[in-house]
């Protein structure tokens, strides 16, 4: 029994602890090369992002020209409706205060 206690059981604890470490570091190896992978795809994704957003500033200035001379013309004949409009309330008003 003291053999087993004093020679083998250490033994086969300082086996055990080696191939820990040594699952551990191949694992820790693994693990950079994996983020190193991720890195030059993430990387590679912002620089495609970053190509992509002259096209989203053309087509932003775009759309706010386009919502620019849309707004110029629905104030336009807004204003040209109320103007036809108007005039006629004001005629009638007029001739109602004439009446009285």
């Amino acid at each position: 029994m003291e053999l087993l206690l004093n020679t083998i059981l250490p033994t086969l604890l300082y086996i055990a602890a080696i191939v820990l470490i040594v699952v551990l570091i191949v694992v820790a190896c693994k693990l950079v090369t994996s983020l190193n992978k991720i890195n030059a795809l993430v990387d590679n994704i912002e620089g495609k992002v970053n190509t992509l957003n002259g096209a989203f500033d053309v087509v932003e200035k775009a759309s706010n020209g386009l919502a620019n001379i849309t707004d110029s013309f629905v104030g336009a004949v807004t204003g040209l409706i109320a103007r036809i409009f108007g005039k006629s309330k004001n005629n009638h008003l007029e001739e109602d205060d004439d009446n009285e």
